[in-house]
């Protein structure tokens, strides 16, 4: 039997509450996933953090996969959407850092008046008085860069309300913020 119907059969027996199949499922898909993982990692290191991202993801949605269709390029999707989404959060804190050092270097020369400075913690508060759903939804779109689709796979929602949420998340910020100024 090939790794990958042993998975599906190990997948359908977790679906069906077997505790010791889905110990064994990812006990086995983990050499897979690291392996998938760690070509073109610029740090292997990450391959660790990426593959713990999988195996949440696996466990998160394993329910939803579907036993009339192979298990393997349904790993891979996980796999490869974990992927992107590590690298994209990774470089773009990196690129926040790098942006943060330079405006923290030309603030104090640039900035005629300091009372501006604290606009970003009060754009911070004011995201803070949104409900934590709310928050995280409008932070992975309009800060992180993710698209609706993937916020909707990762909260398990539809896009539709995703962009609702967005939507009224941007209303309220709108009229938070207006009465600021």
């Amino acid at each position: 039997m090939s790794d990958a119907q042993n998975w599906k059969e190990l997948a359908v027996k977790a679906q069906d509450g077997d505790k010791r199949a889905y110990s064994t499922l990812l006990t086995e898909i983990l050499p897979f996933i690291k392996a998938s993982i760690i070509s073109g990692l610029a740090n292997p290191d990450w391959a660790d953090d990426i593959a713990q991202d999988v195996l949440i993801s696996v466990h998160k949605s394993l329910n939803s996969y579907s036993n009339d269709r192979p298990f393997k390029p349904w790993l891979k999707a996980i796999i490869s959407f974990r992927r992107t989404d590590f690298l994209r959060k990774h470089y773009k804190i990196k690129e926040i850092n790098e942006r943060g050092q330079i405006n923290a270097e030309t603030l104090s020369e640039k900035v005629t008046f300091q009372t501006d400075l604290s606009e970003l913690s009060y754009i911070e508060g004011a995201i803070l008085t949104l409900p934590v759903k709310q928050q995280q939804i409008f932070k992975m779109i309009k800060v992180e860069g993710y698209s609706a689709k993937e916020v909707a796979q990762e909260m398990q929602m539809s896009v539709s309300a995703v962009k609702v949420s967005v939507h009224r998340s941007v209303n309220k910020l709108k009229k938070i913020l207006g009465e600021h100024d």
